[in-house]
């Protein structure tokens, strides 16, 4: 599925909209061309300027959303993106050009824009724009290129596929009763269906707020050029062959959650690789990165600027699984093709249905007709099976979490990992981090 890319649940955490004095007004003269055209190019649906007659979003909303993204995405995670988005909440034109021409919603996503430059090759497409001046370089270039820019936009999404997510799905794949039948739903370019192609370090993590300016902090303690800090690990697990190496940080339990783990959760973790013997996905728009460099390319450009450890991750995973068999993606709506395809899993093996950072792009409604359907596919199986959902908490409110681990503004980003409705880990976005619960 096109999904995967904002923190859900932005309206939970009233807060900072704007991070003060962080960004003074542009300095540079405006310049004409795409926006002055769209901005005078008649009303669209909704009675705004309109681009081929698709709903268009308010300027100011739009800005309100970069703004947001700065703080609440960009802030401790990668310093180009905080700057570039916060600027771009500051420049009216190009909100406006923003609003008029791209469809109201998913397609306005800061991310999306950001990645559609850096694919095209804009300026400071690695490292981003730092400063008023490489800014205006950037603006001038992006709005000189808009129709370009565009259509990147509208053919791709924030399919963001971080492999390493894996190292946070182990734990509870090892435990299941083998042999097993993956079903990633939202599952972008499938590599999160090769759990067993990769190697895995779980190693002790220590918290310490907000790691700003890194690209790969997260609020964790991390060594130096992306690596995690050196610590000995609690346990490897592995295939020896894998050109890969996820690492992963594990907390100790959250508190009063449930019975002390000693050595900070190392009996939560696992021992072996899963014994996988069916793969496949369903997404609306998937992408084979093993077949198609430009798929690749897309994948790399959704790489936030600076993060060298996640991109170089992302190359290392796609080489680990170029040799295997490629899993069977289904092209389509979640909720349309999941019974279908779920009626293909062999008999004999346990099917486990699994999704991370998807739901979030679904009305609350459809997320409850999601449950409600994969209960119902599973409970319908020969055997039964297993539904893992790793998402955002705000995404699926029904879900309990300790009284006293209530999410507050600044924490940083986690999402709960669930078996079968049921929390048993908060977890790091990117599969950096694990605290069982």
């Amino acid at each position: 599925m096109v999904v995967n890319a904002e923190r859900p649940g932005h309206s939970l955490h009233p807060g900072h909209s704007e991070r003060p004095g962080h960004v003074e007004s542009p300095g540079y003269a405006e310049s004409p061309g795409p926006a002055e055209r769209f901005r005078s190019a008649g009303p669209g649906r909704h009675g705004r300027p309109g681009h081929g007659g698709v709903p268009t979003g308010n300027a100011q909303d739009v800005a309100r959303r970069y703004q947001e993204f700065s703080w609440r995405e960009a802030r401790g995670r990668s310093d180009a993106h905080e700057e570039l988005s916060a600027r771009i909440g500051q420049d009216q034109e190009l909100c406006e050009l923003l609003a008029g021409s791209l469809p109201a919603g998913n397609k306005q996503q800061p991310q999306l824009l950001l990645a559609a430059v850096r694919h095209l090759d804009g300026p400071h497409a690695e490292q981003g724009p730092r400063g008023a001046a490489a800014y205006g370089r950037w603006r001038e270039w992006t709005i000189r290129h808009w129709d370009q820019v565009r259509d990147v936009i509208m053919r791709r999404g924030t399919q963001t596929n971080e492999p390493a997510r894996c190292a946070t799905l182990l734990p509870l794949l090892a435990r299941l009763p083998q042999p097993l039948a993956l079903l990633e739903v939202g599952t972008s370019a499938g590599l999160c269906l090769h759990p067993d192609r990769y190697r895995y370090a779980y190693e002790h993590g220590h918290r310490h707020g907000h790691g700003h300016g890194h690209g790969h902090g997260y609020g964790y303690e991390y060594g130096e050029a992306g690596g995690p800090a050196a610590h000995a690990p609690l346990a490897e697990v592995g295939a020896a062959d894998s050109p890969v190496v996820f690492h992963c940080q594990v907390q100790a339990p959250v508190p009063g959650a449930g019975p002390a783990s000693a050595g900070q959760g190392a009996s939560h973790l696992p021992t072996r690789l899963p014994e996988v013997v069916w793969r496949a996905g369903i997404d609306l728009a998937p992408l084979d990165p093993v077949a198609e460099p430009d798929d690749l390319r897309w994948l790399q450009s959704l790489v936030w600027p600076g993060d060298e450890a996640r991109a170089a991750r992302l190359s290392a995973a796609v080489d680990a699984v170029r040799a295997v068999p490629r899993p069977r993606i289904v092209r389509g709506d979640l909720i349309d093709e999941l019974p279908a395809l779920a009626a293909e899993a062999p008999a004999g093996a346990t099917l486990v249905v699994f999704h991370t950072s998807v739901l979030s792009y679904l009305p609350y409604a459809r997320r409850e007709e999601f449950a409600r359907l994969v209960r119902s596919v599973l409970d319908g199986r020969d055997g039964g099976g297993h539904w893992i959902s790793q998402e955002h908490h705000s995404v699926l409110p029904w879900l309990p979490l300790p009284a006293h681990h209530t999410p507050r503004p600044d924490d940083p980003l986690q999402l709960t990992l669930a078996l079968d409705g049921h929390p048993v880990a908060l977890t790091g976005p990117h599969g950096q981090s694990f605290r069982p619960l």
